[in-house]
């Protein structure tokens, strides 16, 4: 896999001491934008999930046990369907990694124009629920995910889920 670093995320406004209650000036040590590029075939399954697993330790990324697996099954599932379903448009598709103070995203890209939808719980089929799956497992952890077209026709799927668990009274 190809690993293009994009540096930090944005930047918080202001300065001043950092306090509990405010976070310092600049970039934390994890935060930023990681982008791999591999080829549309079922050897990029594993590379992935090994590369952003990698990638997460590496930068010190601030993951629990839960979110970590969570992460790499959605990134199983979203790289299992775009060379599966994409790869005849797609020969390459890209995983983009983004972490920011309280959060992570997780997307993968690809030329492909169809735009799939989660579909629902199916006991009869014995495949198809990927998307479903990804959507449950952000949503579970207190995040969200989509699917968005891209300027260059294709489409991103990305999950993006809080590092620390959202709990609701």
């Amino acid at each position: 896999m190809d690993d293009q670093e994009r540096g930090p995320g944005p930047r918080s406004e202001g300065g001043g001491d950092a306090s509990p209650d405010r976070r310092p000036p600049g970039p934390l040590p994890y935060e930023g934008v990681w982008r791999f590029t591999a080829p549309a075939v079922d050897a990029s399954v594993p590379r992935a999930r090994r590369a952003v697993r990698d990638l997460l330790a590496r930068q010190g990324v601030p993951v629990t046990d839960d979110l970590g697996y969570g992460l790499l099954l959605i990134v199983s599932e979203l790289v299992t369907n775009a060379v599966k379903h994409a790869a005849l448009l797609s020969p390459t598709i890209a995983v983009e990694v983004a972490v920011g103070a309280d959060w992570v995203r997780v997307a993968v890209e690809d030329n492909h124009p169809y735009r799939p939808t989660a579909l629902e719980a199916d006991h009869a089929r014995t495949g198809g629920r990927g998307l479903l799956l990804v959507r449950e497992i952000a949503r579970e952890a207190g995040g969200a995910c989509d699917v968005e077209h891209t300027a260059s026709g294709g489409k991103v799927i990305w999950a993006a889920m809080p590092l620390h668990r959202v709990h609701f009274a």
